[in-house]
């Protein structure tokens, strides 16, 4: 069992898939196993620049330096003849060349809809156009899908795939592998899409658990595609999703209604989440694992507590009598869809605007609790012996996430009430 393991983690196995996807490596099988010792690194590139890779994140631009992994693959005499063509630079810059653009760009933006940008848009929308009942529910399989996977990934600390691999993609290179969350959240998102929206509305269920297939084998190939995972990552990935999706699609659907009537239900919503965070286990070194982590729970937290106020209020209404099981699925008309465009230009506006505002208030709050120049922690380094910059982040993070996700369950539908652009649904949430 152990030696198949072993197997779907060789980084050759990686590289034979880029090149039956189109990638061409520099040079012949000689050149690309001949260094053995490369694979005992963590990563296919330096240490300084390792630490600097997590490059969306705006504290560590400061840190950054300017230079890329791709000058990491080749020699000095490799770059200075690249005369002979744009393939042959390619490659001598590079260490490789692409030569099917299609599988390129479909991998590109399959990675997305397992990207941070991709929940910061989805999420919003599917609750403000589509059924918030099914959105309770999705966010709450991906937060625990997530967070499963985060933690083991500090625990298993197992590296990228390293030489002879080159990679096309260098966000979350300072992770470490093991399991692949882009191939659990590839599984987790679109399946319990599907599934809960079996029990709500008329569709034929073949074409949903098509489109969740394609969905996730889409996203699951690209991380083997640009040398982000191993085939064992993505594998192990798929796998321990299915394993917790078996037990928790069920169990959801009777905690949403303890969520929503509960008045203690805040108190576990609001408390498991921080006591998550505040132990969260500790990694040999620092990664961005935990901060991300802490944006999931908190999202997820606010989103249900907003839940849990609307139902308190009143807000959510059972459906009617007359109204049965599933629900026959209604085309938006051609006001409805100017609505549902208005609802989501005002709402992502109002996403951002609190996420800037809120990130300014709650970091110098929490300095200033701490006794630290906020300027000065966020010039600071992140590692794991810099407990205030930690702590001062995971505060942040949770307060502005959970703002988001409260603003965005809550505060933004009762607004859109006002402006009479409500989606019809809304008050039919449970």
């Amino acid at each position: 069992m152990w030696s198949i393991v072993e197997y779907l983690k060789k980084p050759e196995l990686v590289v034979t898939v880029q090149e039956w996807f189109g990638i061409k490596y520099a040079d012949s099988k000689a050149e690309k196993y001949m260094d053995k010792e490369g694979a005992l690194y963590d990563h296919n590139i330096s240490p300084n620049l390792e630490r600097n890779q997590y490059s969306n994140y705006p504290e560590h631009k400061k840190h950054r330096r300017k230079q890329s992994d791709e000058s990491e693959c080749v020699s000095t005499s490799n770059k200075t003849s690249d005369k002979n063509g744009s393939n042959e630079t390619d490659i001598a810059n590079k260490g490789y060349q692409i030569t099917n653009k299609f599988w390129y760009y479909l991998f590109v933006i399959g990675t997305e809809l397992g990207d941070e940008l991709f929940y910061a848009t989805m999420i919003p929308f599917w609750f403000w156009n589509i059924d918030g009942a099914v959105g309770r529910r999705v966010v709450f399989v991906w937060s625990v899908v997530m967070y499963t996977g985060q933690v083991l990934k500090d625990i298993i600390r197992w590296p990228r795939p390293g030489p002879p691999v080159k990679r096309l993609q260098n966000k979350w290179s300072i992770e470490y592998g093991m399991p692949s969350t882009h191939a659990m959240v590839a599984v987790a998102m679109p399946f319990s899409v599907v599934i809960f929206m079996l029990d709500r509305y008329q569709f034929t269920a073949t074409n949903g658990f098509m489109i969740a297939f394609v969905w996730c084998l889409v996203v699951c190939v690209s991380r083997i595609y640009l040398g982000m995972h191993s085939v064992a990552d993505v594998i192990a990935g798929i796998v321990l999703t299915i394993c917790l999706m078996i037990p928790l699609v069920p169990l959801i659907d009777r905690l949403d209604h303890f969520v929503l009537s509960s008045a203690f239900s805040p108190l576990f919503v609001i408390g498991i989440p921080i006591l998550l965070i505040t132990y969260y286990p500790c990694s040999d070194k620092w990664t961005p694992t935990r901060g991300d982590t802490t944006m999931i729970m908190s999202v997820t937290t606010g989103i249900l507590i907003g839940a849990w106020l609307n139902y308190q209020l009143g807000a959510f209404q059972p459906p009617e009598l007359t109204s049965t099981r599933p629900y026959e699925i209604i085309w938006p008309t051609h006001r409805m869809l100017g609505s549902m465009i208005l609802r989501t230009i005002l709402g992502l506006c109002a996403v951002i605007a609190t996420r800037a505002l809120g990130k300014s208030i709650a970091y110098a709050f929490v300095c200033m609790l701490l006794g630290r120049d906020q300027n000065e922690v966020k010039a600071s380094e992140s590692t794991l012996e810099n407990r205030d910059k930690i702590i001062v982040e995971l505060s942040y993070k949770f307060f502005v996430y959970g703002s988001i996700g409260f603003i965005v369950n809550c505060l933004l539908p009762n607004v859109f009430k006002l402006l009479g652009i409500e989606r019809p649904d809304f008050y039919t949430e449970i």
